[in-house]
C-alpha cells in the first residue's frame, strides 16, 4: 500500500491535533509523560516507574536493564551505547557516552593472519570480538546524576523478569532459530538459550534467566563496580582466560564512561541535538540539515522524486566525509566545527544538482566504515518535569559475538567488528575500514547510533532514534523531516516509508511503499534504486505547543510499543 497524500495532513497546535479525523496513523497519547520501547515489557515497566513518581531517567534506566533481560538479542548489559538527556528546567543537554572500549593488550593487527590478512570470524564470534562493555556504568552514571531512585529500586523489575521469566514472543522464538548455528557452539549459550532436552525455546513457553537475575542481584546489592571489579568482573575475565580472550580483570576495573557535549545545529528554527563522537550519528545529521535548508522540501513534496533526490544527494556527501573524519575523539582530530558548519553545509549544496545525480566516485575519495548491525535498540522516553531521554544501545550483531559469559548469564558484544580490522579491507557488511578508526588499546569503536532531542523554544519537542547500522543516521533523520518539514504526528512519521543512501555502494535503498513512477523519475535523473527490506525501528515522542505527548511506536518490529500517562 503507497503512502499517500492523507497522511501528510499538517497538525495544528491544538489538545487532539495528532488525532484529527483524516490520518491514517494515529499516535499513542498522555498527558503527564510517554514511554516508546521496543519491547511492550520494558514500555510497561518504564510506564509504571513513572506513574509512581519516578522522573524519565529513572525509567529509562529501568527501561534499559528490562530490555537486557526481555529482549537478549540486543538489550544487553553485556554491550553499551549512548544516552541523550535534555533538562528543560536547566536548560542542560548531556551525552553520556558508554561505548565500548578495546582491551588494553588490543593490536591493530589482532584479526590478521600471519600474512596480513584479515580473519573475519576472529572480530566476530571469538572472544577477542568482545569490546570491555559500558552498559552497566552508563545506566548506573544516568540514574546517579539525574535520577531519583536507588540502583536497586531501577533493578528490581529486571530482577523479577528473570526470575520469573515471560512468555516469548514469535519475534524472539523467530531470532533464536535464525541465530541457532552460532548459540549452539558454546556450552554456557546453550544453558542459557537451549530447553535441557536441547531444543530451542518456542513462542508461547515461559523463559527464565536464573544466572542472569543472580548477576543483576548482585549489581543491586553492591552498585555499579559489582560489574567492573567484584564477581562479575572475575566471571568475564575468567571466561576471556579460558578462551584465549585478550580482556583482562584490569580492563573491566579501568572502564568508566564519559559525559560529552551533544553535537548542536539549527534547522528550520528547531535546535537538533545529537550524539558527538565517537558516534557518527549527531555530526552528520546535523549535515544533513544543513544542506537541505537551502531547499523548499515542503513545497516538494514528501518522498516525491525530487525530495528524495536532494536527501540522497546530500546523504552521500556526509557519508563520505564519515569515512575520512570520523573516529574516537580521544584518539583522533575528528573536524566537528566545520561538518556541521553552515557555511561548509553551503559549499556542498552548490555541488548539487538539481536534475542529476552525482556518481559517488565523484563527490570525494575515501570509503565507507564499519556499521552496527539491525540488532541495536532506541528508546525515547519523556516527562511533564521537562526531562527527555534518546537512549541507543547494542550488542553490535543479533546476539553479539553469541557468547554467553559462563556463570553470569549474559551475552558478549561483538563491538570489535566496528573497528577498522584492516584498512581497505571490507567489514561484515561489506564496507571499507579507514585509518581514523583503527583498533588502538582503550579506544571506542566508531558508531552510528544516533539519540536525537530536538527542542522548539528551548522545550522538548521531538524524541527520537533507532537502530539499523549505518541507516540509524537516516532513519532518524527523515523522522526529523517528517515531523518538522512534512508537518506529520509522531505516528506516521514513524510509519512512513524511508530510503537511504550511505554514498557506497551508489544506490539508492528504499523500503516498500514509494510509488513506481517516482522510482521511475529517480532512474531517469541517474540513480541506481534497490527495494529491500525496512529500515530502523525509530521509537519516537512529540510534544505537542500545549504539552501533550504524543507516542509513534514503529511498526518494523512487532513488540514495540509506546505508553503514555
Amino acid at each position: 500500500m503507497l503512502f499517500t497524500a492523507c497522511s501528510l495532513i499538517s497538525v495544528s497546535a491544538g489538545a487532539q491535533s495528532a488525532i484529527l479525523e483524516g490520518e491514517r496513523f494515529h499516535p499513542t497519547t498522555g498527558e503527564h509523560g510517554m514511554v516508546a520501547t521496543s519491547h511492550y515489557l520494558a514500555s510497561q515497566i518504564a510506564h509504571d516507574v513513572m506513574e509512581n513518581g519516578g522522573n524519565a531517567v529513572d525509567a529509562a534506566v529501568t527501561a534499559g536493564f528490562a530490555l537486557a533481560v526481555a529482549q537478549p538479542r540486543s538489550g544487553n548489559i553485556g554491550g553499551g551505547g549512548f544516552m541523550l538527556i535534555s533538562d528543560e528546567n536547566s536548560g542542560d543537554v548531556v551525552a553520556i557516552d558508554y561505548r565500548e572500549k578495546a582491551p588494553a593488550a588490543a593490536t591493530e593487527t589482532m584479526f590478521q593472519n600471519a600474512d596480513g590478512e584479515v580473519v573475519p570470524e576472529r572480530s566476530r564470534f571469538t572472544h577477542n570480538a568482545a569490546g570491555v562493555p559500558g552498559t552497566v556504568a552508563g545506566l548506573s552514571l544516568a540514574l546517579e546524576r539525574y535520577g531519583t531512585l536507588t540502583l536497586a529500586d531501577a533493578l528490581a523489575p529486571a530482577i523479577k523478569l528473570a526470575d520469573d521469566g515471560f512468555i516469548i514472543p514469535p519475534r524472539f522464538a523467530e531470532g533464536l532459530e535464525q541465530s541457532q548455528d552460532r548459540l549452539k557452539q558454546w556450552d554456557s549459550t546453550r544453558k542459557v538459550f537451549y530447553k535441557p532436552d536441547g531444543s530451542l525455546y518456542h513462542a508461547g513457553e515461559r523463559f527464565r534467566q536464573p544466572e542472569l537475575a543472580a548477576t543483576l542481584r548482585r549489581i543491586a546489592e553492591l552498585g555499579p563496580r559489582e560489574f567492573y571489579e567484584g564477581e562479575t568482573a572475575q566471571l568475564i575475565a575468567d571466561e576471556m582466560a579460558a578462551h584465549g580472550g585478550l580482556m583482562s580483570a584490569e580492563d573491566l576495573a579501568a572502564y568508566h564512561p564519559s559525559i560529552r557535549e551533544p553535537v548542536h545545529g539549527r534547522y528550520r528554527g528547531y535546535d537538533v541535538y545529537a550524539m558527538s563522537p565517537p558516534s557518527s550519528g549527531g555530526a552528520h545529521i546535523v549535515q544533513i540539515l544543513n544542506i537541505l535548508e537551502g531547499y523548499d522540501i515542503h513545497a516538494m513534496g514528501f518522498n516525491s522524486a525530487r525530495t528524495i533526490h536532494l536527501m540522497s544527494e546530500a546523504m552521500k556527501r556526509a557519508y563520505a566525509d564519515r569515512a575520512e573524519y570520523l573516529g574516537d575523539t580521544d584518539f583522533v582530530d575528528v573536524p566537528l566545527e566545520g561538518i556541521v558548519s553552515k557555511d561548509y553545509a553551503n559549499e556542498l549544496r552548490d555541488g548539487i544538482d538539481l536534475e542529476r545525480a552525482t556518481p559517488s566516485q565523484e563527490i570525494a575519495a575515501g570509503d565507507p566504515l564499519p556499521y552496527e548491525s539491525n540488532e541495536t535498540t532506541h528508546f525515547s522516553i519523556a516527562d511533564d518535569s521537562g526531562l527527555a531521554v534518546s537512549n541507543t544501545y547494542t550488542l553490535n550483531f543479533s546476539y553479539g559475538s553469541g557468547i554467553v559469559v559462563d556463570g553470569a548469564g549474559f551475552l558478549l558484544n561483538n563491538e570489535m567488528d566496528d573497528f577498522s580490522a584492516k584498512t581497505g579491507t571490507p567489514n561484515a557488511y561489506g564496507l571499507i575500514g579507514g585509518e581514523a578508526n583503527r583498533i588502538e588499546p582503550e579506544k571506542r569503536m566508531l558508531s552510528s547510533m544516533t539519540p536525537t532531542i530536538v527542542q522548539k523554544d528551548g522545550k522538548n519537542f521531538l524524541v527520537t532514534g533507532s537502530p539499523g547500522g549505518s541507516r540509524i543516521i537516516t532513519t532518524t533523520l527523515q523522522v526529523v523531516m517528517n515531523v518538522i518539514d512534512h508537518g506529520m504526528n509522531i505516528q506516521s512519521a514513524v510509519s512512513a516509508p524511508r530510503i537511504h543512501h550511505q554514498w557506497l555502494p551508489d544506490e539508492i535503498r528504499v523500503e516498500d511503499g514509494i510509488s513506481p513512477d517516482t522510482l521511475a523519475l529517480l532512474e531517469a535523473m541517474g540513480h541506481t534504486v534497490s527495494q529491500q527490506d525496512a529500515m530502523g525501528a525509530a521509537q519516537s515522542i512529540r510534544i505537542e505547543d500545549d504539552g501533550t505527548f504524543t507516542g509513534g511506536a514503529d511498526p518494523r518490529r512487532s513488540t514495540s510499543s509506546a505508553l503514555g500517562l
